[in-house]
């Protein structure tokens, strides 16, 4: 009899283990399953503003809801998400910021945005009151996301251009190819030239740069004047479902390059602006 007790409480002893094992094992895996994020890179989702403060006179913090209090932005490290907004003369701007917060920061992500008096952006954050809603996508880039880049800079608009190219040559996997038009007045003007020359170097199959100079020296072999459409036919990939082209300078310019890109049969989902 009492060896038919002991044989119960061990069976009941196992069974208890093997309960609170699977129970330990079940709430391992949904702690440690990754959240889906909410960004989409191809769509611009809305998400609310639920705090302005101001940091200074000129500086502010925003935090915007993400749509659960468990959800996640779901940005890698270092990379930028794109915000759309309108500036004072109610034109569409799209910009890249990042944020302050990471995924650890769950249902929320926040921005510490310098709003300058002429900054076309900083108009639309300036602007902005607690209950709006900031149209927001990305990550701007991942890994095989297109064949190819065509990039058209302007100034130090080249420094997101910079960003996005590094990371596709540093990528042994990754095989998209770059092509860049960099626009300055004078050549020394010309921003990270000896970087933007060492990789024009090292890959050669895989980025190639045309500059441009509006008062160009008198030994010059690049480009002379505003970036022209034929300067972009013959330095950029040809409209396609598979490229993208992205601009970033002046307003003027992004405005210029705008409509040459429409006219060479660039549709909208081609382009992009920083």
């Amino acid at each position: 009899m009492e060896f038919m007790q002991g044989q119960r409480l061990e069976t009941t002893v196992a069974v208890a283990v093997a309960v609170v094992a699977v129970a330990a094992g079940a709430a391992y895996l949904v702690r440690s399953r990754k959240p889906r994020g909410c960004l989409d890179p191809e769509n611009f989702r809305e998400f609310k503003l639920v705090e302005k403060r101001q940091l200074s006179h000129n500086v502010a913090k925003f935090k915007f809801a993400l749509p659960t209090p468990t959800s996640v932005l779901g940005l890698p490290i270092g990379q930028h998400i794109s915000c759309r907004g309108q500036d004072a003369a109610g034109e569409e701007v799209i910009k890249p910021y990042t944020p302050t917060t990471l995924d650890s920061d769950l249902g929320r992500f926040e921005l510490v945005i310098k709003m300058y008096p002429q900054g076309r952006m900083s108009h639309h954050f300036r602007e902005m009151k607690v209950g709006d809603y900031m149209s927001v996508k990305g990550p701007k880039y991942r890994p095989g996301q297109v064949r190819a880049f065509g990039m058209i800079a302007g100034g130090s608009g080249i420094t997101p251009m910079f960003q996005v190219t590094r990371a596709i040559l540093e990528n042994p996997e990754d095989n998209t190819k770059v092509y860049l038009i960099y626009a300055n007045v004078t050549y020394d003007d010309i921003l990270l030239k000896e970087e933007l020359d060492s990789m024009a170097k090292n890959y050669p199959d895989r980025f190639k740069i045309y500059y441009v100079l509006n008062q160009p020296p008198e030994i010059w072999d690049g480009g002379v004047g505003f970036v022209s459409k034929e300067m972009i036919q013959a330095h950029c990939p040809a409209p396609a479902t598979d490229i993208q082209v992205l601009r970033c300078g002046p307003p003027p310019m992004n405005k210029a390059m705008a409509a040459h890109l429409d006219e060479l049969g660039y549709t909208k989902e081609m382009q992009f602006q920083f």
